[in-house]
């Protein structure tokens, strides 16, 4: 029985690189993805395509034909994945703590006060809700 999108583990690696690709661009095909991978980053072909098969076959991605290719489309949205992340990583890392959380980010990330200032007017904002 496949896990419903609510329920699927966290992405690897690999597959979250392509697929922050395609949330950034839309669609695309297995070409278009290695075009915008950095220079650097030298994914072959056949590669690419098997991790988005992969994440088609996780329910992921969708595909359309095109020509002899395929288009690949997110069906999951960025967003929900960076909920499932963070509360991932709040249950298992943090013991269920999002204060211990908030204060390992404040602890290792420098923030300037612009973000400072958004963080206090976040967490005013959720005290009103």
């Amino acid at each position: 029985m496949k896990k419903s999108k609510g329920e699927q583990k966290l992405l690897t690696d690999a597959e979250l690189e392509l697929m922050t690709i395609l949330w950034r661009i839309g669609e695309g095909s297995v070409a278009d993805v290695l075009a915008e991978l950095p220079k650097e980053r030298e994914l072959a072909y056949t590669t690419v395509s098997t991790i988005l098969r992969i994440l088609e076959q996780k329910d992921v991605l969708a595909t359309r034909k095109e020509g002899r290719g395929h288009i690949y489309i997110p069906q999951l949205k960025k967003s929900d994945y960076e909920s499932r992340t963070v509360k991932h990583v709040v249950d298992k890392v943090f013991e269920g703590t999002p204060v211990a959380l908030v204060k390992q980010l404040l602890d290792t990330v420098k923030l300037n006060d612009e973000d400072l200032a958004e963080l206090r007017m976040l967490i005013q904002k959720a005290g009103k809700k």
